[in-house]
């Protein structure tokens, strides 16, 4: 108990800071690609750990759309995946997952249960996706949607460095009564772990406090990384939903994230990290989890550093982590973006009212 006590205090006295880029690629083993259709209004995120990696998922939207995501229960067989793709395009959009499977499979890559010539491995690819089919895109593709091919280019361009905002699984994506996006944040302890978020923001509720500027966030802001503004002009009263949209409709409203982390974690320990990671979405978004929300989290494992002596208080620390880290993200991603022709304000231009 007193070794537990004092890795308690070391804990409280450390110094955690974002990584060197402040996104989900400063985890060790972690790339990142996006693609997107301007004329369409959508796009795709794809996670490329460079090994195969531990993952794991937890939903709490009532209205979720996902793939593979049974694949990830921990008394199942396959405990590791090869990617995880977030994706616009409603159901039409789960067809991302298709592509980076082929793309991985084209790279012999993917779990093998048996082996020979000729016998190809599969690539396990769980994915989310979001509603953005009414955001005033050309969406009539006939038999050709588009995120197959847009999980290909993504996967091809996947790197350490990732465009913010208007951008990837958020191009098309609405946060309450703003234009949505893509955000990502990092954090690393002073004992050496790395923990990041990625989220694409399209929430039914708001992620702004009643003077439409202040986030909900911004308890957990590093660095004024999303405006820098602060929480003392936040309020908002009982039943007073802000900027939130209107008339929802199941599967319309969604924020679909992956939390990361380098350490080494088992099934089990990485859906407890996940579900963790589902309270950072809660300090982000008002009102969150609802009916018609299809609010998903993924948590990934890169298994580059042993969890020490006390694994309980590590992946308490990671899961606590994993949900500021998650938060940031969100308001991050709503700060980033930029409007679309016609569509909601960005926060910059309703900020500037």
């Amino acid at each position: 108990m007193d070794k537990f006590w004092d890795a308690c205090q070391v804990v409280c006295m450390s110094k955690a800071r974002p990584g060197s880029r402040n996104l989900i690629t400063d985890v060790p083993g972690l790339r990142v690609g996006q693609a997107h259709d301007a004329a369409v209004r959508t796009g795709v995120t794809v996670l490329l750990p460079d090994d195969r990696a531990v993952c794991a998922v937890d939903v709490l939207g009532g209205g979720p759309g996902t793939r593979e995501t049974d694949a990830l229960n921990p008394e199942n067989l396959v405990d590791a995946v090869d990617a995880v793709v977030l994706s616009g395009g409603s159901s039409y959009g789960l067809a991302a997952g298709d592509g980076a499977a082929a793309w991985l499979g084209a790279r012999g890559r993917g779990f093998g249960l048996a082996r020979g010539p000729g016998v190809p491995k599969s690539p396990v690819v769980p994915a989310a996706i979001l509603y953005d089919l009414a955001n005033g895109g050309a969406k009539d593709w006939g038999l050709e949607p588009p995120y197959r091919r847009l999980a290909i280019e993504a996967a091809e361009t996947a790197g350490l460095d990732i465009a913010l905002g208007t951008a990837g699984a958020g191009y098309g994506a609405q946060a309450g009564g703003l234009k949505g996006g893509l955000g990502s944040t990092s954090i690393v302890t002073a004992d050496g772990y790395t923990v990041g978020a990625i989220a694409a923001v399209n929430s039914f509720g708001a992620v702004v406090g009643g003077d439409g500027r202040s986030f909900y966030a911004a308890p957990w802001e590093i660095d004024g990384e999303f405006g820098g503004l602060g929480s003392a002009d936040l309020a908002i009263g009982p039943d007073d939903w802000g900027l939130s949209k209107i008339n929802p409709a199941a599967r319309e409203n969604t924020t679909i994230a992956c939390v990361a982390t380098d350490a080494v974690l088992t099934p089990a320990q990485a859906r407890r990290v996940t579900m963790m990671a589902q309270a950072g979405m809660a300090r982000a978004v008002r009102p969150v989890f609802a009916p018609t929300d299809g609010d998903v989290v993924f948590a990934l494992s890169t298994g580059l550093r042993p969890l020490g002596d006390l694994p309980e208080l590590t992946v308490a620390r990671l899961g606590a982590l994993a949900a500021d880290c998650l938060a940031r993200a969100i308001a991050r991603g709503v700060y980033e973006a930029t409007a679309l022709p016609g569509g909601v304000p960005a926060w910059r231009d309703h900020a500037r009212r």
